[in-house]
């Protein structure tokens, strides 16, 4: 919600924030399924002094203020609201080969039979189709680029993806303590979107255009 008081009336926020609302009023479709796609990073923690041991159930562990900083790892959040599921990339880094595998492995491995996957994504700079072309040979990266529809949130319009609400929850659930290695991150991350894409969590998304150009009238040019 900070995103509404920042932003500043334009045509190009209005334009960009109606066309994702429109987006999430299309019905699930498995050939052209919507998937939100969002990032953060963390930092890797590790103990300095070891923990006391909990003695009885239900006390909190006791853990020293002093730890060791073992550097930070990227978070690729890949969300399909309608159907419930998340897959989380843990990496070194966050650049533009880094993005490209993620839309990769999204085309090959999670939507190979989606004759269009729709994505809706910040503007983060490497956050374009043309970061598969920094990555792969030309024949390939027009191949993943043709499996891709691409509607970009406005700038400070962070709060139409969704993607960034699962961030908030994977943040509560699995992020709010000290995990030293990329690799220890790597298997909390994934034994969380286990067991959430079991549960099948969706997000029931009911602000729509309509309710925009009431609510967030400040927004709109004055014509």
């Amino acid at each position: 919600m900070k995103s509404w008081c920042i932003a500043e009336p334009s045509d190009e926020y209005v334009e960009r924030m109606e066309d994702v609302l429109e987006v999430y009023k299309l019905p699930y479709d498995e050939k052209r399924p919507v998937v939100c796609f969002d990032e953060t990073n963390r930092q890797l923690i590790d103990e300095k002094k070891t923990a006391l041991p909990v003695k009885k159930p239900g006390q909190a562990a006791k853990c020293d203020y002093e730890y060791i900083r073992n550097g930070t790892v990227n978070l690729f959040m890949m969300f399909e609201p309608l159907k419930g599921l998340r897959e989380v990339a843990v990496t070194e880094h966050r650049t533009k080969q880094d993005f490209a595998r993620c839309l990769c492995d999204l085309a090959d491995n999670h939507y190979p039979d989606a004759e269009k996957i729709i994505l809706v994504m910040d503007n983060l700079n490497t956050h374009k189709l043309s970061s598969l072309y920094a990555t792969f040979e030309p024949e390939e990266a027009r191949r993943l680029a043709e499996r891709f529809e691409i509607h970009h949130t406005p700038k400070h319009g962070s709060w139409l993806n969704t993607a960034e609400i699962e961030i908030s929850v994977l943040s509560r659930q699995c992020l709010s303590r000290r995990i030293p290695t990329i690799e220890k991150m790597k298997e909390e991350v994934q034994a969380w979107v286990k067991e959430r894409n079991a549960c099948k969590t969706k997000v029931n998304w009911q602000f729509t255009t309509d309710d925009a150009r009431i609510k967030l009238k400040h927004l709109y040019p004055k014509i």
